[in-house]
């Protein structure tokens, strides 16, 4: 059986260290899925601040975030999150992540600044895109809007296992793969980075 996995990370993230209560290291999270769950792929769908970088999803082709990371350097963006960011996805590309980058559009609503990066669909499409590639997915993500898609492949005989923080997991998803769901809070032990 070959598994792959599917991380939304605006999802399962979401508020970061504040909210899980703890610091992610995210070399130990890539090799305990691909142990535990025998995972071949792993890809990690999430939004990236351009700050006029030309990038557009049309070029067909990856963001390429070592020019990314030059521009921004360049360019002095005063905003240190964005560069942190980028290196952060760097990094995350040299422990085999497969990045699924979108560029987080920004809008005004007349009270204050929204940013959205919203990567379901990106990830909807490739849980069908790479169909017929595997036999079993393992989602990271506690976003109901993933049930329809979720429910099609368990429809199909696909195996379904999904790891995701047990308080913001929709229960339209606990109820669709029953036993077959983690919680990823109480995989502290495993999973924290410790400064050293």
């Amino acid at each position: 059986m070959k598994t792959y996995c599917f991380i939304d990370a605006a999802n399962l993230f979401y508020g970061g260290e504040k909210s899980l209560g703890w610091k992610i290291d995210y070399k130990k999270l890539i090799k305990y899925i691909k142990e535990k769950y025998k995972v071949k792929k792993v890809f990690y769908y999430a939004g990236v601040e351009l700050h006029g970088f030309s990038y557009s999803v049309l070029d067909k082709k990856p963001l390429d975030l070592k020019k990314l990371l030059l521009f921004l350097n360049k360019k002095k963006i005063s905003e240190l999150k964005t560069i942190k960011r980028v290196k952060f996805y760097l990094k995350l590309g040299s422990f085999e992540y497969i990045l699924k980058l979108k560029p987080v559009k920004i809008f005004h609503d007349g009270k204050q600044i929204v940013k959205k990066a919203n990567c379901d669909v990106d990830m909807t499409f490739d849980l069908m895109r790479y169909i017929k590639q595997y036999s079993s997915v393992l989602i990271l993500s506690g976003d109901g809007d993933f049930v329809v898609v979720l429910k099609y492949l368990k429809d199909i005989n696909k195996k379904i296992t999904i790891l995701a923080r047990g308080e913001r997991t929709a229960k339209e998803l606990k109820q669709l793969v029953g036993s077959d769901f983690r919680d990823f809070s109480r995989l502290k032990s495993y999973l924290e980075f410790i400064k050293k």
